[in-house]
């Protein structure tokens, strides 16, 4: 049951108002003057007020001025005389939430207290969503400084300030994200327009979506660990890594194509790995194409798989994801592996590529690139299909 002020200095009205409020299903508390509606207000928080403007003493528009001063949140509802428009104004002014004139008709007043106990509700969720964004905030940052010092200690870093260096426009971009979302949804709530309001929320909804994946690439890239090692099927991962990305691509032009060796039996991989690997590969190869400049190209994206016999003992699976997007030059291609470089203009970490480079080392494996700028690039990644001898490994 949602609790309600209701002030006014008539007697006939005020009891009017209770009975006819009280059966909508409020719970109503009265004040037959401004002052003593205050006083109420600060002793028991009510958040939803509905108050006359033309009081003696301490008028509507003093209430409505002290209570937000105490409470930005509180909701009040002024109540004016018929074409009193210049005190409806004042009252909006000051951060009415609705005006209603006399004489009161029931469904003015009830749609206005409708309005007004949605607006308290959106406030108490951007409350909750705050609070608990606080929290994350503390559990990514005490995680992240244990990253920090892992990878001070492993030499993964040269320095903190490398580190620094090569995320703070990254971190930037997420904070103007923030921002932006943040000041969305309270121009929305303030003027009661809901498509604002939910725009807004899914700025703020993406970007702490950013914050989260940064703390896990982070998390990944400074831990050291063992492949676990099953039997899966190689070519089974390309068409699963293609299958989620296909809307992806569909959205933005880019055919996906894949070639698959029907020669390449199941082999013994951490099949996570791999297809964060693929995954990783194939959407910045997309992301090549979305980049390109060439909008006259019919972008596409091939994975492909092989099965290659070498000098070395065993097989060797080839993974191979080729696109026909924006390309690297030789002084892209040189830095490509070095940390926290990105070619996606301030809208990546470099993380992405390292962690790739990182699990397929893990695999005892090796990853190239060829790419040339304006015509696309080819990531070949060879790993050995049978399991290493003495490693552990199951079935999937």
């Amino acid at each position: 049951m949602t609790r309600l002020l209701l002030i006014d200095d008539e007697a006939a009205i005020l009891e009017m108002l209770e009975i006819s409020l009280t059966s909508e299903g409020y719970e109503v508390t009265t004040a037959e003057s401004g002052k003593e509606g205050l006083r109420i207000f600060e002793e028991e928080g009510i958040k939803l007020i509905l108050t006359d403007i033309k009081m003696p003493v301490m008028d509507g528009i003093e209430v409505l001025r002290r209570i937000k001063a105490i409470d930005k949140e509180a909701e009040v509802i002024v109540i004016t005389g018929h074409g009193d428009m210049d005190s409806a104004i004042s009252a909006l002014q000051y951060g009415a939430s609705d005006f209603i004139t006399k004489p009161i008709r029931d469904e003015a007043l009830i749609l206005a207290l409708q309005r007004a106990k949605k607006k308290l509700a959106v406030s108490r969720q951007l409350k909750d969503y705050t609070e608990n964004l606080e929290q994350k905030v503390k559990e990514y940052t005490v995680e992240l400084r244990q990253a920090q010092e892992e990878l001070i200690r492993s030499e993964r870093l040269a320095s903190v300030g490398e580190t620094v260096a090569g995320l703070a426009h990254y971190i930037k971009n997420i904070l103007s994200g923030l921002r932006g979302g943040m000041y969305m949804a309270n121009t929305g709530m303030a003027r009661d327009k809901p498509y604002m309001l939910q725009d807004g929320w899914a700025m703020v909804q993406r970007n702490i979506d950013k914050v989260s994946n940064l703390a896990l690439d982070l998390l990944r890239y400074s831990k050291e660990r063992t492949p676990e090692r099953t039997l899966c099927s190689p070519n089974r991962i390309v068409s699963e890594v293609l299958e989620l990305l296909k809307n992806y691509a569909k959205v933005h032009r880019v055919e996906l194509k894949k070639i698959l060796d029907p020669n390449l039996k199941d082999a013994y991989l951490d099949k996570d790995g791999i297809h964060r690997v693929l995954l990783n590969l194939v959407s910045n190869a997309i992301d090549a194409c979305i980049y390109d400049t060439a909008a006259s190209k019919a972008w596409e994206v091939t994975v492909e798989t092989r099965l290659e016999t070498d000098d070395d003992p065993g097989e060797t699976i080839l993974f191979k994801v080729t696109d026909n997007g924006c390309g690297m030059t030789d002084q892209v291609k040189a830095k490509l592996f070095t940390r926290f470089f990105s070619t996606k203009a301030g809208r990546g970490t470099g993380l992405g590529i390292l962690n790739t480079q990182k699990i397929i080392h893990e695999h005892g494996g090796k990853i190239s690139v060829k790419s040339k700028a304006g015509q696309g690039s080819t990531f070949s990644v060879r790993l050995k299909r049978n399991m290493p001898e003495g490693s552990k490994g199951g079935t999937n």
